[in-house]
């Protein structure tokens, strides 16, 4: 009797404990703790074909990928030890590393460049920067750094600081991002494969209108010039410069004329004698890949052209084969979907290697002897990222991961493992190692689950029609404790532009806060609608010159599904976005008045007039040729039918896009006698970031809460 007494007593406790433990709530303050993370390896590499390393507890830890055996190579304290004769301040965390071989890693600790021996266990200066270094970009042979100091472009090597330009400053930009970080742009310098020459863009802004940004931080508040180029107004040139680091001379690439005219997708031949640019025209419809003499800058010939009726926009460089350098890998959306494709460096194409109503995310190499290409693609769901492998003999196409979800790979050098990092809506973070044919070998980590212990509401993925009988992706994710026969508010998370996809089979992919006004009690609803990406060309520009129509037209289609929902409340529907979000959350509420209850927005775009030439002439052209759509988008002409309660929020010190589209639209609310909320981050760009987006978190959720809960 006392046994079962007792068996019973545990049981209940048992029970009590796991009851208990499922009943946390997220708290706002955490989400930057890490506390709610999944685990995961850091700074995971490849130290040779057989081993890689990551690091934990601050040490390099490698492993034998044959015999799973685990060593301790570096720690952070004999670290320190070997830097006391170059370093001043031991390191407090273990920094960024690269393998430069097997014996050997570089990183740099603030100015200082730094390669570590493991046979030696000596710590050795490579070279140094001046201070406040941008732009960083190593060498292939790890012996030279370019950067930029000053809008001035340096080559750092044996420890002296070569200066390439001088007239560098607010006008003149050396070795940056341009064309403001469009066509896959995410750098400015590029190294040939040996590291001989050094390309770099030359970006003259003299042209370009300034646009003033306040600064509060000043006693007296100052204009901080920012060169922003409007749709239809004069942009930036830029040059392409090549510096020969044995002679030290520069010479520029002949792109000729017109000057207005974008560089993108900048490529080095193997034989450091050939360089190759995707020139696209200022009307982004026609891309010429051309190839000029790196040695005189002068044009040879284009090799290969693209156009299409609505925009071209080459994202990726070509990538000449291993073992054949007369033939590249070249990325398009030429047939509708992203696709890899072969041509001859004389432009001929050899053959289409992926095919199909799916889209290639990400080329991920060939092995040396290019038997075996490997990609990533949403292949077979949309809503998925899976690892492949292309074999150049056969043509055939092979899956390389099995479980569903968003998959990354980690290859080592000669291909033979790869390193398959996933997670999913039910998994949050794992890696497994496999063979290159996708045998798997042996689970690394398992991360466990961060919610466990929290009261979590129920997350559903699922599709609906749209007009035209598309598949619109859905997200839902129900309130913590939910009932069927309650009436719940919702709140819907939209951003709906291109290059952009909400909806996937991933982990926590509506984010913590959007996780956290579940726990509250909303009903948290996402939809991708036209106009998003990974669905092909056409899904993508059908908005071309008419943004907001279609994507209003898919989101009120979500609207009408939310509606027909038993525990749903019609009556107490709410929006939130931000940037494209802002605009298409904006254009929601004031084209359908009295549907949404409440709205926030942050950034929003009010007019496309006042956005940038890149993006804004891709979707809309120039506001000459367009001029009816530039007038159908412009919020400015629906403020007369607002309903509803809007709170707007933004940057003050925004570049991406600027005050003058929220204090315009506040301007035409006072005209019309509309109230409105408006909040401002005097000190923030584009997006409320760090510590501060907290408070901004708590502004949305008590605007919502005032009108979508009456608290």
């Amino acid at each position: 009797m006392n046994f079962l007494k007792k068996s019973i007593l545990l049981v209940l406790i048992l029970i009590s404990a796991y009851v208990f433990g499922q009943n946390k709530t997220i708290h706002l303050p955490d989400i930057f703790t890490g506390k709610l993370s999944p685990q995961s390896l850091q700074q995971v590499q490849w130290r040779n074909n057989k081993a890689y390393t990551f690091v934990a507890n601050n040490a390099i830890v490698s492993t034998d990928a044959r015999k799973n055996r685990t060593d301790t190579l570096l720690t952070l304290s004999k670290l320190n030890e070997s830097l006391k004769s170059i370093s001043k301040e031991p390191l407090k965390r273990f920094p960024q590393y690269s393998w430069k071989d097997e014996n050997n890693i570089r990183f740099h600790i603030g100015d200082l460049f730094v390669s570590y021996d493991f046979k030696s266990k000596k710590s050795t200066l490579i070279t140094q920067t001046y201070p406040e270094a941008e732009n960083i970009d190593v060498s292939p042979d790890g012996a030279k750094i370019a950067y930029v100091y000053k809008d001035n472009l340096y080559v750092s090597e044996n420890k002296n600081n070569f200066q390439i330009s001088e007239d560098g400053g607010h006008e003149i930009k050396y070795g940056t991002e341009v064309h403001r970080s469009e066509f896959g742009i995410n750098k400015g310098t590029f190294w040939s494969p040996k590291g001989n020459y050094l390309a770099f863009y030359r970006m003259d802004q003299s042209m370009v209108t300034d646009y003033p940004i306040v600064d509060i931080s000043k006693r007296v508040s100052a204009a901080k010039f920012e060169k922003y180029p409007m749709a239809g107004m004069e942009s930036h040139h830029v040059t392409l410069g090549i510096y020969n680091n044995e002679t030290g001379k520069i010479v520029y690439v002949q792109t000729g004329e017109p000057k207005d005219q974008f560089l993108t997708n900048i490529a080095w031949g193997a034989d450091e004698l050939s360089i190759y640019i995707a020139v696209v025209d200022r009307l982004q419809n026609r891309m010429k890949l051309n190839q000029y003499d790196a040695l005189t800058g002068v044009f040879v010939k284009t090799i290969y052209q693209e156009q299409n009726s609505r925009y071209v926009e080459p994202q990726n460089p070509m990538v000449f084969l291993n073992s054949n350098s007369n033939q590249y890998l070249w990325q398009s959306q030429r047939d509708g979907w992203n696709h890899l494709y072969l041509f001859d460096r004389y432009g001929k194409m050899i053959k289409q290697l992926t095919d199909g109503p799916w889209v290639v995310t990400e080329l991920l190499g060939t092995d040396p002897k290019d038997k075996f290409m490997y990609f990533t693609a949403n292949k077979d769901n949309y809503i998925e990222n899976h690892i492949f492998s292309y074999e150049f003999k056969t043509g055939n196409i092979t899956k390389l991961s099995s479980e569903p979800g968003q998959h990354t790979a980690y290859f080592s050098p000669d291909y033979s493992y790869f390193i398959d990092q996933y997670n999913s809506k039910d998994v949050p973070n794992k890696y497994e190692l496999r063979l290159s044919n996708g045998t798997k070998v042996r689970d690394i980590l398992t991360s466990k689950n961060p919610f466990a212990d929290y009261k979590m509401g129920e997350t559903s993925i699922f599709t609906i029609k749209n007009k035209e009988n598309q598949d619109l992706y859905c997200r839902m994710i129900k309130p913590a404790d939910f009932d069927e026969s309650k009436k719940y508010p919702v709140l819907v998370y939209a951003y709906g532009g291109p290059h952009s996809q909400l909806v996937k089979n991933s982990w926590n992919g509506a984010g913590y806060f959007l996780q956290y006004m579940a726990q509250k009690g909303y009903v948290i609803f996402t939809l991708d609608n036209r106009g998003t990406a990974n669905r092909g060309f056409e899904f993508e520009s059908c908005i071309h010159r008419n943004l907001g129509d279609l994507e209003v037209e898919d989101q009120m289609m979500g609207v009408e599904y939310l509606k027909s929902l038993p525990f749903v409340d019609p009556d107490r529907i709410g929006l939130d976005g931000w940037s494209y979000g802002g605009f298409l959350t904006l254009s929601l509420t004031l084209r359908n008045p009295g549907v949404f209850v409440s709205t926030t927005c942050g950034g929003p775009v009010v007019d496309w007039k006042w956005y940038e030439v890149m993006y804004g002439e891709r979707y809309m052209d120039r506001p000459d040729e367009n001029m009816d759509g530039y007038e159908k988008a412009s919020l400015l002409n629906y403020v007369k039918d607002l309903e509803g309660n809007v709170l707007i929020f933004h940057g003050a010190m925004d570049p991406v896009v600027v005050w003058q589209h929220s204090l315009s639209f506040v301007e035409k609310c006072i005209k019309e006698g509309k109230l409105i909320d408006y909040f401002v981050y005097p000190s923030h760009e584009h997006n409320v970031g760090g510590l501060d987006r907290i408070h901004l978190w708590r502004k949305i959720e008590k605007h919502h809460d005032l009108y979508l809960k009456g608290k």
